[in-house]
């Protein structure tokens, strides 16, 4: 297959968090420096900077050795990313009522426009598409150091969300809670309602998948 037009340290960093998210790279697996290299088709200098990149997102973890394994998933962090998630997400709603101007009330819009309900499996496409929403809203606060927080916050809980869709399947009531709920963030952003913005962003997080991987993760499976 024809490789990406990226630069060979990208599309390393691309191909391995793909497997990790998808789940062909497994929380606690070590990994094959020389092996995944040649897998993915680059040397091993890419390969290196991939997952220094990875390690920095806090899906891989490298020792004093430089041996790498993908990062466990544990319901502390999975608590730990909710908590201020909990707090900052609705700040970011709060200020983009604020400060949004017709640029970001259009990419919000658009991003809304292609979402679409996830299913209990990988859709990596999905989740990517609930990412965008999300970001639009960010940086329609126009506060830079807030969105590089969330940015951040969003690389390490995306496995936890992985997580939490594997849990449980959503119900169509489930469907139509999360629609609506991101419907309403959007009509209050868009409105210049702040208080509004910052309650409706609230009660989406409180119901989000991070809530339901902390769960999955305290709760051992029968």
């Amino acid at each position: 297959m024809a490789q990406p037009a990226l630069t060979k340290n990208a599309y390393a960093y691309q191909s391995v968090r793909e497997r990790i998210m998808n789940g062909s790279l497994p929380a606690g697996e070590a990994l094959a420096q020389s092996q995944l290299a040649a897998d993915i088709g680059v040397s091993l200098t890419p390969m290196r900077e991939a997952l220094r990149k990875l390690e920095a997102e806090g899906l891989v973890t490298i020792d004093a050795h430089r041996n790498a394994k993908v990062a466990p998933l544990t319901a502390h962090e999975a608590t730990n990313l909710f908590q201020v998630r909990e707090r900052l997400d609705p700040m970011a709603a709060f200020l983009a009522a604020e400060n949004r101007n017709e640029h970001d009330i259009a990419q919000i819009r658009d991003a809304a426009e292609k979402m679409k309900p996830l299913a209990n499996t990988s859709d990596l496409d999905a989740l990517a598409a609930h990412r965008e929403f999300h970001r639009a809203i960010y940086r329609a606060s126009h506060n830079d150091l807030l969105v590089s927080m969330l940015e951040s916050l969003w690389d390490k809980a995306d496995r936890y969300r992985q997580v939490g869709l594997s849990a449980r399947k959503d119900s169509a009531a489930d469907t139509q809670r999360i629609a609506g709920e991101h419907e309403r963030i959007m009509q209050a952003v868009i409105s210049g309602e702040p208080e509004t913005a910052e309650a409706e962003m609230t009660a989406h997080v409180r119901g989000s998948l991070g809530r339901r991987a902390i769960d999955a993760l305290t709760s051992p499976a029968p």
